[in-house]
């Protein structure tokens, strides 16, 4: 117990001399002013803006000056997260980047819906009491340390004998007594006392607030829940993509290699055992190598087909030439429009391809269409856009299964979307949007 007690004070006694509380009082001071200033800029704008959009005539002008504030916003959020990693070493993740709509009206509808900036706009609001706390912690630290000289004080300029001197004032600001008058050097030692405490009591109530602070700027200007859920899951599915791919790779070079040679070699093998079939051995060590032979060619058919499913070689050019070599493939005759300006990400080249080939193996088993037309193409919003339609009976419903059920679940893994128009009498046309990158 009583070694306890001694390793804790001594903990709160050092902790006014250690380098982290230099730190911790630097961020008090740059942080706190950044706060106040932040809460006044913040709500000047924010509050100029909505009163001026309250009145028919200043929508606009009370719109832009919104959209102002927001920018700003964004731009205090980063301030603060670099003086928290400047400062004290605490990095706060910086959330996704603003993605402008096409148009004056899609950009300020962007900026309008921007949640980062409104969260940093709550940061900004929430900061100026914790800004004051920072603030106040300071000055009770500089307080402090000047009463901690007034014995030196007391004897450098006060201890002389000619006139009354006013007593000298100890202020305390964490202390409801407010100050301490002083009129003998004895009562200098009390004075130091109480700084000695404000010292360790504004160390400790900077390191406090700090740390509030740190949580609230990792709460309300780092990614949220909801977008730090969309990141690992985007990451999830880009490490599933390239593990498909290394897999495919390895069965390409590994396996599919090895069992081409094999075949090859029980091929010769079976050239040297020569055309003599009165022999007896000859001719059944033929019909092993023949029997050897064809499993090694089925099982590399086999393989063949397994590594295309988990990553066509042909989207390795492009996910145009990808589906070009897929139409082609179709058992209904099929065209592909393609106009990809921006290619995708390999994981949603994949989902693309995959796709349209389930799309196009539902049209062959149930549509008895006699055309296939697949048009993809990108647009200006960052979505990749496959459509699929087909001139049969139609009747396509994901509720009763026939595969569109689960292509739509694939596809809302980054969320995708998949649409179905198919009236009865057709034509049938399956819509799937997916974003550029996962």
């Amino acid at each position: 117990m009583g070694e306890n007690v001694r390793r804790v004070t001594g903990t709160i006694l050092r902790a006014p001399f250690t380098r982290r509380t230099v730190r911790e009082l630097l961020y008090c001071v740059f942080g706190g002013l950044a706060g106040v200033a932040g809460f006044c800029i913040t709500l000047v704008l924010l509050g100029s803006g909505l009163t001026v959009s309250a009145s028919v005539l200043g929508t606009v002008v009370g719109l832009l000056l919104l959209t102002v504030a927001l920018r700003v916003s964004r731009r205090l959020g980063a301030l603060h997260r670099r003086l928290a990693s400047w400062l004290l070493g605490y990095q706060v993740q910086a959330p996704q980047k603003f993605q402008p709509g096409t148009g004056i009206l899609g950009r300020l509808d962007r900026r309008l819906r921007d949640r980062v900036a409104w969260r940093a706009i709550s940061y900004s609001l929430v900061k100026l009491p914790v800004a004051a706390v920072q603030l106040y912690a300071v000055v009770g630290l500089v307080i402090g340390l000047i009463d901690i000289t007034y014995p030196i004080v007391w004897v450098l300029f006060r201890n002389h004998s000619g006139g009354a001197l006013h007593p000298m004032v100890a202020l305390m600001p964490i202390s409801p007594v407010g100050k301490l008058e002083i009129s003998t050097w004895p009562g200098t030692f009390l004075a130091a006392l109480v700084g000695v405490a404000g010292v360790i009591a504004a160390t400790w109530l900077a390191r406090g607030i700090n740390a509030g602070d740190r949580r609230l700027a990792r709460g309300l200007l780092g990614p949220s829940r909801v977008s730090e859920l969309k990141r690992t899951r985007a990451l999830a599915v880009e490490d599933a993509a390239a593990e498909l791919r290394r897999v495919e790779r390895d069965l390409h070079d590994g396996a599919q290699m090895r069992l081409a040679a094999l075949a090859m070699n029980l091929g010769m093998a079976r050239e040297k055992l020569g055309d003599d079939d009165g022999h007896a051995d000859n001719a059944t060590a033929r019909e092993l190598i023949d029997a050897a032979q064809r499993n090694a060619v089925d099982a590399l058919a086999d393989l063949r087909d397994l590594a295309r499913g988990i990553h066509p070689p042909a989207l390795e050019v492009g996910l145009a030439s990808a589906l070009a070599t897929l139409a082609a493939s179709s058992a209904i005759p099929a065209t592909v429009t393609a106009d990809i300006q921006t290619r995708p990400a390999p994981a949603i080249e994949t989902i693309a391809y995959f796709s349209a080939a389930e799309l196009i193996t539902n049209a062959t088993k149930h549509s008895y269409a006699n055309e296939i037309k697949i048009n993809i193409h990108t647009e200006r919003s960052g979505v990749l856009r496959l459509e699929v339609t087909d001139d049969g009976v139609g009747g396509a419903d994901a509720a009763r299964g026939s595969g569109l059920a689960g292509l739509a679940q694939r596809v809302s893994t980054v969320d995708g979307r998949l649409d179905v128009s198919s009236p009865p009498g057709g034509p049938t046309t399956v819509t799937v949007e997916l974003p550029l990158k996962a």
